[in-house]
């Protein structure tokens, strides 16, 4: 019997303790069920194990003996709610940890809307306020029986569930990213806004580029008519000192004309 201050272990741990696969799935199993400890994910793996132990004895015996002891077998497992009643050995094989923990008086109350989370039907439990058929249970590991699964509910008062706040979390690079991504209307919007003002742009360019031919064909045309002004200029120049000195000529006659028309006169 042992020292009864000293129980001894109800369940069996895995034999390698360390695989990273297995350590995977029984941290979303404990996070996903709201339970405390791995010790409790390994205690329902040791009841699922002692259930395919005895569906394979009995495969292996008489099929008198194994008809009788088979309809035990599955009569256990359907008062669990675990399977239903046209099940068989096979079906006892191909059952899984989460079958076994869908069981659990935790999660029923938190199926059941009881609880907003599995770690709030947990505290419900432990703290006296759920209980099967008007009487307190405080076992959030307690496996439920088909016919009890109906008759859970609030202990006396009912409790007052509130909605969480949300829980602020950082957001990585990528979700940034993805969150500053425009939506397909924004997309459609920002692409045409990109091509009205690349037509604007080549419009303004071709206009400068108009306005800057048009300034070199005149600046070209000043340019050509430059050298024949400057002849021009340089021509009047010459002219004028010319039409000078035949003016000073012509004065120059009219005098002495006047004089001599004068001497005569005084004759």
């Amino acid at each position: 019997m042992g020292d009864p201050r000293k129980t001894q272990k109800h369940y069996e741990g895995p034999k390698k303790p360390w695989e990273k696969t297995r350590l995977e799935s029984e941290k979303a199993l404990k996070k996903l069920y709201g339970l405390k400890n791995k010790k409790e994910l390994w205690r329902t793996e040791t009841i699922l194990r002692k259930k395919r132990n005895n569906a394979r004895k009995l495969l292996a015996l008489k099929l008198e003996i194994r008809l009788q002891r088979e309809k035990e077998l599955l009569g256990s497992l359907y008062t669990m709610g675990i399977l239903e009643k046209d099940a068989k050995l096979d079906d006892v094989l191909s059952l899984s940890v989460e079958s076994v923990l869908e069981r659990r008086l935790q999660t029923i109350v938190w199926r059941k809307g009881l609880a907003l989370t599995p770690i709030q039907a947990r505290q419900f439990i432990t703290h006296g306020h759920i209980a099967i058929n008007g009487r307190k249970v405080d076992a959030p590991s307690l496996l439920v029986k088909r016919e009890d699964e109906k008759s859970i509910n609030y202990w006396k008062d009912k409790m007052v569930l509130e909605q969480p706040e949300p829980v602020k979390t950082k957001k990585t690079g990528e979700e940034e990213f993805k969150e500053a991504l425009p939506d397909e209307e924004q997309k459609e919007e920002t692409v045409a806004k990109t091509v009205e003002k690349e037509t604007s742009e080549k419009e303004v360019e071709k206009k400068e580029k108009e306005v800057k031919q048009e300034k070199t064909g005149s600046e070209k045309k000043e340019e050509k008519e430059k050298p024949e002004t400057d002849k021009k200029k340089k021509a009047e120049k010459e002219i004028k000192p010319v039409q000078k000195t035949e003016e000073k000529k012509e004065k120059k006659e009219e005098k002495v004309d006047t004089e001599d028309k004068k001497g005569d006169a005084n004759e």
